[in-house]
């Protein structure tokens, strides 16, 4: 995914909650979502050795987003995966 189109998910608010619902377990997941609930829990430990760089630096873009934008469904992602 191009930065670009990060940009455009995250201002998309029914893709995000849907993105979040996926990496919940809580609902379903297109390839995107199933990308960021495999890589997400790994940089949010500190660690993902399988990351390109720009994986990293859009999956930490992401997860910042969502703590500041959904702050609900963030104290989840962190009481799942942190």
């Amino acid at each position: 995914m191009s930065d670009g189109q990060l940009e455009r998910t995250l201002a998309d608010k029914p893709t995000m909650q849907r993105h979040i619902r996926c990496a919940l377990g809580e609902g379903p997941c297109d390839t995107v979502g199933i990308r960021l609930r495999t890589l997400a829990p790994l940089v949010l430990r500190g660690a993902c050795p399988q990351c390109t760089i720009q994986e990293t630096r859009q999956i930490r873009r992401t997860l910042a987003f969502v703590q500041r934008n959904f702050p609900w469904e963030w104290a989840k992602i962190v009481r799942q995966y942190g």
